[in-house]
């Protein structure tokens, strides 16, 4: 296992982190995974024990129940607190109350309490907003995830499935009053959904952030069971739950590519994933930091780890980047085609700069 900084921070943390929404399946939550908590023990023991020592999570995740699960899991199998990094949400609805939902000071202040008081814990490691609240002012959010890091409760913040401007605009807010600024974002990012490096890759590049990318396997779509030739018709999570949206005749011939590429990794006999190489993808592109994986059992937690043994050659990842690549949409195009003239323009000739402004 490889462990990578937590954008600019001192905090190392694993290449692969484990996610928790397959943790108690309540009611909406039921599609992702219904472990209960001798099934979610043995799942936090086999991360551990092969090297995982970031754990993701979200009060939201079956209205609380995956946070109280982890966190009897942590207290069962005597881990030590020290050595993990357990990070955790807040957004989502949590009650029928008109204010137990959303980003404002109070919602912020009310729900770190309770996650902690789940999670049997006195502080989280990363705290993330779960999204864009529309109705609350940024300041008034930034200021909240201030007060929580002032009160210890919170060592580091930081968000998911927000744009870059709105990244941008936050950190802004928090640099202009001395506050914490966000380390990481938490956004889509498979070989069968790119849209993140438009924007966001390039920001996170420029702002030395860290990128921890959520189903990586595109919601099961990418595990291997899905071709042309076989669409399972079973109560698989993609037939309960079609989310992520993915273009399914897109991925399909992504798919078939994979295929090739795990056949040529074959180890000692034993076939290599197509899951495996999902995830090898997603775990070389620029900016990722942690790829954080669910598991509905310890075999296929198992699998998914074994992504970090796999190392795509380069005319493998030209292969994987190439049948995945859809047009770049304005103004990131536009971006490219000014910059062609600036990049490497001491090597170039006046009358060469004079040809490619052109």
């Amino acid at each position: 296992m490889k462990y990578n900084q937590l954008g600019s921070t001192g905090v190392l943390v694993s290449e692969i982190c484990l996610g928790t929404m397959t943790f108690g399946g309540n009611g909406y939550w039921k599609a992702m995974g219904e472990l209960q908590q001798d099934a979610v023990n043995d799942i936090v023991k086999t991360a551990v024990d092969n090297g995982i020592n970031f754990i993701d999570t979200a009060n939201v995740y079956s209205f609380g129940e995956s946070e109280r699960l982890l966190g009897q899991s942590i207290k069962s199998l005597g881990l030590s607190r020290s050595e993990l990094v357990i990070a955790t949400k807040v957004r989502g609805r949590m009650g029928e109350g008109k204010n137990q939902v959303g980003l404002g000071r109070l919602q912020i202040m009310q729900q770190i309490e309770d996650s902690l008081k789940r999670l049997q814990l006195d502080h989280v490691d990363l705290y993330q907003i779960h999204g864009f609240d529309p109705i609350t002012p940024l300041e008034e959010t930034m200021r909240g995830l201030e007060d929580v890091v002032r009160s210890g409760k919170v060592r580091y913040i930081g968000c998911s499935n927000l744009a870059a401007w709105q990244v941008m605009k936050a950190n802004g807010i928090a640099d202009k009053h001395g506050w914490t600024k966000f380390v990481s974002t938490q956004n889509y990012y498979s070989i069968a959904g790119r849209d993140l490096e438009n924007e966001i890759v390039p920001m996170v590049q420029d702002q030395q952030m860290a990128i921890l990318p959520w189903s990586p396997l595109a919601g099961g779509f990418l595990s291997g069971k899905y071709t042309r030739n076989n669409k399972p018709e079973d109560g698989s999570r993609r037939l309960n739950f079609d989310f992520p949206p993915v273009n399914q005749e897109h991925a399909y011939d992504i798919i078939e590519v994979m295929q090739s590429i795990a056949e040529a990794h074959r180890e000692d006999g034993s076939g290599v994933s197509v899951a495996r190489i999902a995830l090898a993808w997603v775990l070389a592109k620029a900016g990722v930091t942690s790829v954080i994986i669910g598991a509905k059992n310890t075999d296929q937690l198992l699998d998914n780890i074994k992504a970090v043994d796999i190392r795509l050659t380069a005319e493998q990842l030209q292969q994987l980047d190439e049948v995945s690549a859809k047009p770049k949409p304005y103004p990131q195009w536009m971006i490219e085609r000014q910059g062609n003239d600036r990049l490497g323009a001491s090597n170039f000739s006046p009358n060469q700069l004079a040809v490619a402004a052109k």
